[in-house]
């Protein structure tokens, strides 16, 4: 087709603002999907997005639109995620387009992921069209969403297009500004083939399926291609596009989007952000690509069966063929046996994983606490990376521990800026700058809908943000405030491990690495919540929580007592005392040889509640 009635676009929202309704109604007047096949959220295929109302995944779908000039369109569109952790989906699809739709929510106006995926936009040199959607609502304030727009990134009133997504109010205002303002891609359809990979999946039967927009030249069916950053060559068995469903064609063109299913054994041989291009007419340079993922969150996770190791390599390795963010490899606990430490993009990510792993593929896991990558500083000068607490070296062959920190961005009304300040100087943040977002209210209310909203931002440690900094910002707020973040720095902090000792064994999986001021009460709860979980033995089980040799808090289980004195009915008093001592020798032997089983729902529960 004409590349310039071709438009390649994305759309980008905060979470929760309506992405893939809009893409529905987007699909549904342009006719792509029939009326009898039209489900909500149609591009979200995976159960977990169905259930969860979120898009985890990117995906790509054709529409053919005539406009109302009468001439013939075709619309890539490509839907994104809106959470943070899902960020990189974002990133990769922008590199796939020429334009962007940047929806806002007409009740709550403009976010904290708004901005992020603004300046990802921007980054990119998208042409971006601002849309107020859900109009249709009783609480929206479109004229006030709308200045605030105007006033944050500097559109003209006269852009913004009003939607409601539900309704398919506005959807027409929208296929036309995307084919007046977005304009059509670049590209030399006559030269050697060049295809960014955005994406991928493996198929048992066409092998790695690539998800790619070609930049220049055709990707005809039936040729062979050559991965440029990998060397690996193979025949294309299918190339297609996303009608949403896969809908094979002849060939793929410059400007287009769509599928090649290359018949490769491995997605490490198509890795995304690589080049695709003719075996026998190649490119001579490729394409420029995407800044590899650095997991942020780590995790182990055990089989609750050990039985299931090899099942659960199997699914992890099936799993990181679709999720190019997960990382893994093997570690083996003292306590919980053999398993895989894991790297997420966050918390949400790493409980989709966890959650993909036991629905799909019908396993128990077992996941420990979450903790964050550290950069130790040895003796020496050398620096050495550590995803688990078990891994830190001894005190005396390290100088300093490097934790990461956080650029922190938080969007609040005015009214709430006292708790937000406080909760981030709970977690040892640092305040950087505050900037309002509107110079007044609107409405003139005192409500939190018509105060003044306000951009915090902060410098945050990463590990104070992993546990429950979202929901105590939600929970201070009224559910108001929203956040974003990035990965800035690491710095030296005066950081230590907390050992967990359960009678004078200590238990690895319980390991954590905290702030020196943050050990004892760290400490204090674990032993606690330890004492009440783990059965009573034959005899008194010390736990206790440690820095080094150092024992910060201490519990003790109390031993089971057997009457070993039952079957005495008076007599002399000579023949109870004798029975008593050697209960106590026995007790004392039991004690030196005696291990303490810790049961999984220990580590379950005790985990979890860290979680």
């Amino acid at each position: 087709m004409d590349l310039n009635f071709i438009r390649n676009f994305c759309i980008i929202a905060h979470i929760d603002h309506g992405k893939s309704t809009l893409a529905d109604r987007l699909i549904q007047v342009t006719g792509t999907v029939e009326e009898r096949d039209m489900v909500e959220q149609v591009l979200d295929s995976m159960d977990l997005e169905r259930e969860r109302g979120i898009t985890i995944k990117a995906q790509a779908v054709r529409l053919n639109y005539t406009s109302q000039a009468g001439r013939e369109y075709q619309l890539n569109l490509i839907d994104t995620p809106g959470h943070v952790d899902f960020s990189y989906e974002v990133s990769r699809s922008l590199a796939a387009c020429e334009g962007a739709l940047l929806v806002v929510d007409a009740t709550q106006g403009i976010q904290a992921q708004t901005l992020a995926n603004v300046y990802l936009a921007l980054e990119h040199d998208l042409q971006i069209i601002p849309v107020v959607n859900k109009i249709d609502l009783d609480i929206a304030e479109p004229e006030r969403v709308s200045k605030e727009v105007q006033q944050a990134f500097g559109f003209m009133e006269d852009e913004i297009v009003f939607v409601s997504a539900k309704e398919g109010t506005g959807i027409s205002e929208i296929l036309e500004a995307i084919v007046e303002r977005i304009p059509p891609p670049r590209g030399d359809a006559s030269g050697p083939l060049r295809a960014l990979v955005f994406d991928s999946k493996y198929d048992p039967y066409k092998g790695v399926v690539t998800y790619v927009r070609v930049m220049d030249g055709t990707a005809p069916s039936g040729e062979r291609i050559k991965m440029m950053s990998t060397g690996a060559v193979s025949e294309v068995l299918e190339v297609g596009i996303f009608k949403p469903a896969p809908t094979g064609v002849d060939r793929l063109s410059a400007g287009e989007v769509g599928y090649i299913a290359s018949g490769l054994k491995s997605v490490g041989d198509a890795p995304v952000g690589d080049t695709v291009t003719l075996a026998r007419e190649s490119a001579e340079e490729p394409l420029k690509g995407y800044q590899p993922l650095k997991p942020m969150v780590f995790a182990g996770l055990y089989p609750a069966d050990g039985e299931d190791y090899l099942n659960l390599r199997t699914a992890l390795e099936k799993l990181q063929l679709n999720d190019a963010a997960l990382t893994y490899q093997p570690e083996n606990s003292l306590a919980l046996g053999s398993g895989f430490r894991c790297g997420f993009l966050g918390l949400l990510h790493m409980d989709i994983v966890q959650e993909r792993l036991e629905r799909e593929y019908d396993l128990n896991l077992l996941a420990t606490s979450p903790s964050v990558a550290y950069k130790i500083v040895m003796n020496d000068g050398s620096e050495v990376q550590i995803e688990s607490p078990a891994d830190l070296p001894d005190a005396g062959r390290y100088s300093e521990i490097r934790e990461p920190w956080l650029d922190l961005s938080i969007i609040t009304p005015s009214n709430f800026i006292g708790p937000v300040m406080e909760l981030v100087r709970s977690r040892r943040g640092e305040h950087r700058r505050m900037e309002y977002l509107q110079s007044e209210s609107f409405g003139g209310g005192t409500s939190p809908m018509s105060a003044p909203r306000v951009l915090i931002e902060s410098a945050v440690p990463l590990s104070e943000v992993l546990l429950d900094f979202y929901d105590q910002l939600k929970a201070r707020t009224q559910g108001y405030a929203s956040m974003d973040y990035d990965l800035a720095e690491y710095r030296a902090e005066k950081l230590v491990r907390v050992d967990i000792l359960v009678n004078g064994e200590p238990v690895d999986a319980l390991s954590v690495i905290t702030h020196r001021d943050n050990a004892y009460y760290q400490g204090r709860d674990l032993v606690d919540r330890l004492k009440e979980l783990i059965p009573r033995q034959m005899f008194e089980v010390p736990v206790q929580a440690a820095i080094g040799s150092k024992v910060i808090a201490r519990e003790t289980i109390r031993a089971l007592r057997k009457d070993v004195l039952a079957k005495c009915y008076g007599g002399d008093v000579t023949r109870k005392r004798k029975l008593l001592q050697k209960q106590a020798e026995g007790k004392k032997r039991m004690k030196r040889v005696g291990s303490v089983e810790i049961p999984q729902e220990a580590f379950l529960s005790v985990l979890k509640f860290r979680r």
